[in-house]
Formats: C-alpha cells, structure tokens, sequence
C-alpha cells in the first residue's frame, strides 16, 4: 500500500476543528499532560483519580499528579478503572468506592473503558439509584437539571473519543449485551490527550481504536444526508477518515512512528467530534450484542461495509467523497470515476475491507467467530426502546414496529456473516 504522510495543510484543518469544537477546554498534542492540574483546579482542592493499568506502567498517571501538585491539589484517591468494554460490576465498585471518598472532582485517566465507566459511577455516586435507570436519552440530565458532572477526562488511547463525548457504554457481561447512557451532562469538563503517549499502546488496541474512529465519522456522515449540519459532518468526518486511512498501517507497523501516531489522535477525536454533531447507526447497534467475540472497533469495522451497501441509494455524494480516499491510499485499485448508485457502493466497502485485510482483522462475522445466535441476539437489541435512536439515526431510518428490523436489517447482517453481498437488500 501507499505509505501516506500529513501534510501541514492537514494537520493546520484537524486541529482548526478541534478548536473549534471544544475552545479552550481540551489540551490535546505535545505537552498537553502538563495542563491537568489547571484543568483539575476548576473542581476544587481534593481530587479523586480513576485509572488504569496503562497509565501506571507507562508514566502517565505520575505526570497528570505532578501536574496537580503544582496546582497546590491534593489527590485523596487513586482508583482502579474498568476492565474491557466497562462491565457494570466495575461501574457499581467504582460508585461505591467514590461514595466512600470524600472529594471535589474526578480526574479519569485512561482508554474509552476507564472514561465511561467514571462516567456512569460519577453519576450512581452523585445521584444514585441503578445504572438501568440512566440507559437512553437525557435521563441524567432529568436529576442534574442539565448540570455537568465534575469530570476532568484524561485520554491514553487513539480510539472511541470518550474525552470528549456525551457517550457512556456500559456492558452486562450476564447477558453480553452493551447499552449507552447519552447525556450532555456526562460530557467531561475539560479533557486532554498527549498523542504521543499512545506509542505504548498494543498493536491490537491501536488497529481497534482506529476502525473505532473511522466509524464513529462513517456512520454519523451517513446518517447526516438532508440534515442542516450536513456540510459540517462532511468536512469533520472527510478530515477524519482521511487521516486514520492514510496511517493505520504505519501506526501499526512501527509504534514509534509519532507522525503516524499524532494523526490517529486528530483522526479519532474527529470522530468524537462527528458524533456530538450527529450519531452513530447500524454497525455500533450490532456492534453491542457482539461484545463476548469482538472489540468494539473490530466489529463496527466488519459491519460498516455492507451497511454502506444497504444505504447506497442515500449516500451517493457521501460515497464519491470517501471514495477518493481510499483510492489515493491504495485499497481501491479501479477507476471510480462515473460509478454510481449500488456499484459505488460495492466498490468502496470493499476499500473498507480491503483497509480491514490489510491490519489483519476479520472481514465477517463468520471468521470473526461468530454464530447464528449473534444475529439473533442483534435483532433482539435493535428492538430494544432504548436503543431506538440508533436506528432513527441511519440514513434511511428504521421502524422496528413496521417491520425494518426484519427485513432490512436482518438480511444485512446475515451477508455480513457469510460475505455474500448481493443478499444486502436494494433499497432504490
């Protein structure tokens, strides 16, 4: 493949939509762990910390405290974070364990699991009750009265975004099924994120968090066709695609190569910029029954492709953009100049997987080792109430009470268990 490169022009536009997108209240690139102390002084003297393993071993955890004590804070706890994918036991530990503390804020040091689950123990420990309650829209916002939580997020991993998010996602591991609290409330109060402190991170983890990021873009871009904020999703997203397309494969290959690693970090906070513009759709719904095979970045990674096929018809203009990028990267190899409708489509999911192959992930849910049953358990979800703004959020919107579920979703999914796209129904 290609090897890609950022050019300034680039790198000057990421960090221009990062700006603007959170002002003064995000740190982000070279240094920026020094700025938590000040950040943290905004919650008051006592701060309690929620981390993980890998910003104990990696010297992260002893700089974000170095930084604090020269704000003249006092940390009066260090807690451990939450295991993959935030099972709700570490969520309940972790209320508790505040519950238990005295303090003024929370500093959350971590990847997307440790940060979403000091979301959802911040919100138990504030203003009780069962995490059941707060799964949906807006239901903390109902006790808050729209106040924020006193977070300060601490990001390690270039990946979900949750830094930098209104998205908390906890899993029942009982029943293997993930469900998301999604709340301007549970949006931290500033965050930061050094991007040269995820050269530590496994090979795996940085293949997931980058599919992860380009998801988050892919979807909400998508779903963003006759919205008003559709111009700004396009350059968010196009931005943000382009720079994890153009060095996954170089992250992955060398972990030192800090231009590679600095692009991810822009690339997937784009992402978390895309999804508070917009929201994600069908690939993260299925993306929740599949937690006890696939990381979340693996499997929205496996699904994207043939979702892009069923949508082609709302697409179009969405699809001729992207498709110039993994052209120039190398994963389309055939002239996309006059392809259109289900035949653009086709030809850039298989860009997408081909990006897939190319990092050795799996390229259906067969291969991924999954069963029937995952499909079942799928569908089961998409039905769920709670998760309704997922399929309200695709480009051509689903109605589980008609019957969409059944007859578009399902067949998706069933081509992206055996590969076999032209069983993805037609919807021109």
């Amino acid at each position: 493949m290609m090897v890609c490169v950022m050019t300034e022009d680039e790198i000057l536009q990421a960090k221009k939509l990062l700006k603007e997108f959170k002002g003064d209240d995000y740190a982000f690139g070279d240094g920026a762990l020094g700025k938590t102390g000040s950040y943290a002084a905004r919650l008051g003297s006592d701060i309690a910390i929620i981390t993980g393993r890998h910003a104990r071993e990696s010297g992260v955890l002893d700089t974000v405290i170095d930084s604090m004590a020269r704000e003249g804070l006092h940390v009066v706890n260090v807690f451990d974070g939450a295991q993959p994918n935030t099972p709700k036991e570490d969520v309940y530990r972790l209320a508790y364990q505040l519950s238990k503390s005295k303090w003024n804020g929370v500093v959350a040091i971590g990847g997307g699991s440790c940060i979403d689950a000091s979301k959802a123990a911040l919100v138990l420990a504030t203003y009780g009750g069962l995490i059941d309650e707060y799964f949906g829209t807006g239901k903390v916002s109902e006790k808050s009265g729209c106040g924020q939580l006193p977070l300060i997020a601490v990001q390690t991993a270039s990946s979900s975004a949750a830094h930098l998010t209104k998205y908390s996602n906890v899993t029942d591991v009982i029943v293997w099924q993930k469900k998301l609290i999604v709340d301007p409330s549970i949006v931290p109060l500033a965050s930061v994120f050094q991007y040269d402190v995820t050269r530590t991170t496994p090979p795996e983890l940085t293949k997931d968090g980058g599919l992860d990021g380009i998801a988050h873009c892919w979807e909400v871009w998508m779903g963003s066709t006759g919205k008003d904020y559709y111009d700004k999703v396009s350059e968010i997203a196009y931005v943000g695609i382009k720079m994890i397309v153009d060095n996954l494969q170089r992250a992955v290959r060398n972990d030192s190569d800090l231009d590679a690693r600095y692009a991810l970090g822009l690339g997937t906070d784009l992402g978390g910029y895309s999804i508070m513009v917009g929201g994600t759709s069908g690939p993260h719904l299925g993306s929740f029954s599949l937690v006890d095979i696939l990381s979340h970045g693996r499997a929205c990674a496996i699904l994207n492709p043939y979702y892009t096929i069923l949508f082609s018809p709302a697409i179009q203009d969405q699809l001729r953009r992207v498709a110039e990028i993994y052209v120039k990267a190398g994963f389309i190899r055939k002239n996309v100049k006059g392809l259109e409708e289900r035949e653009l489509a086709e030809t850039v999911a298989k860009g997408m997987i081909e990006l897939s192959r190319s990092i050795g992930f799996p390229t259906t849910l067969k291969e991924a080792g999954a069963t029937r049953e995952h499909i079942d358990r799928m569908i089961t979800a998409a039905k769920d109430p709670q998760l309704k703004m997922k399929l309200q959020n695709m480009p051509t919107p689903m109605d589980a009470a008609v019957g969409d579920v059944d007859k578009l979703m399902k067949p998706t999914l069933k081509a992206a268990y055996t590969g076999d796209i032209s069983s993805i129904p037609d919807l021109s």
